[in-house]
């Protein structure tokens, strides 16, 4: 198993993406430590990856809050001993056109999206450097952040300042053995996906579900599933990956050819 017995913190595990990474780490053998807004979509995330006979830990953790993500990873060194894996998966997106789009709601999507995950990666580095052990870190960036995407500006220039995050990170922190990647998912079959249909359609018509069903990558016939991702995600917390170092990878079915 590529993370036997490793210590997996996934954030936004509630639902979607998050819930997919949660149980492809589980199913290759982490031991998972799962954080959201809300106790109860985590407990049901964690009872999934209970169900496949890893430990879990869910957690309710806010990512806009230090303290309580530092308390976070401290209950989880506490539980399972150590922190050897880090997801930043939590995120939001607010459709708007940028003409229209106002300062609060570009600043929110940088707050969780940019701000928030640099501060999780801070302080789940400054652990892995505490244990003496290294570890790997992989930020949940898009294919939006390469391209852009239309009414998605503060998104799209938020996921882009991960991606150079990313890089930025894994060149520091080589030196403490902290392996740090991206992956840029697309069309992913997950709520957020729904979101961006329902915005579309209460402007141009239609049903959302119908609208959904066309947002598939254009050389697959269907979505990308969450733990299609996960899995990759997996692959990068992995021993196994140490080789690929400040990437962003695309996990989008062939939509992004860079």
């Amino acid at each position: 198993m590529l993370l036997k017995d490793k210590v997996i913190f996934v954030t936004g595990a509630g639902q979607g993406m998050g819930r997919g990474i949660a149980q492809a780490v589980a199913e290759a053998g982490a031991q998972v430590v799962v954080s959201d807004l809300r106790l109860e979509t985590v407990q049901e995330t964690a009872q999934l990856v209970e169900a496949s006979g890893q430990h879990t830990l869910p957690l309710i953790a806010d990512v806009l809050d230090a303290q309580e993500m530092s308390s976070a990873i401290q209950q989880a060194v506490a539980a399972f001993g150590r922190l050897d894996g880090w997801v930043n998966n939590a995120g939001v997106v607010k459709m708007d056109s940028a003409l229209d789009m106002s300062e609060e709601d570009w600043a929110f999507q940088f707050e969780v999206n940019t701000q928030g995950l640099f501060v999780c990666c801070q302080l789940a580095a400054k652990q892995m450097i505490a244990q003496g052990t290294g570890g790997a870190i992989v930020n949940i960036a898009s294919n939006a952040g390469k391209v852009g995407y239309r009414n998605m500006a503060a998104y799209n220039a938020s996921k882009a300042a991960v991606i150079n995050l990313t890089r930025s990170l894994s060149l520091e922190w080589a030196e403490h053995n902290i392996n740090v990647n991206a992956v840029c998912p697309g069309g992913v079959d997950t709520p957020m996906l729904l979101g961006v249909a329902e915005w579309l359609t209460r402007r141009i018509g239609g049903d959302p579900h119908e609208l959904v069903k066309t947002m598939k990558p254009h050389q697959m016939n269907r979505h990308v599933q969450p733990i299609e991702v996960g899995r990759v995600v997996a692959f990068l917390l992995s021993e196994q990956a140490t080789i690929i170092r400040g990437q962003a990878i695309n996990v989008d079915g062939g939509d992004t050819p860079y």
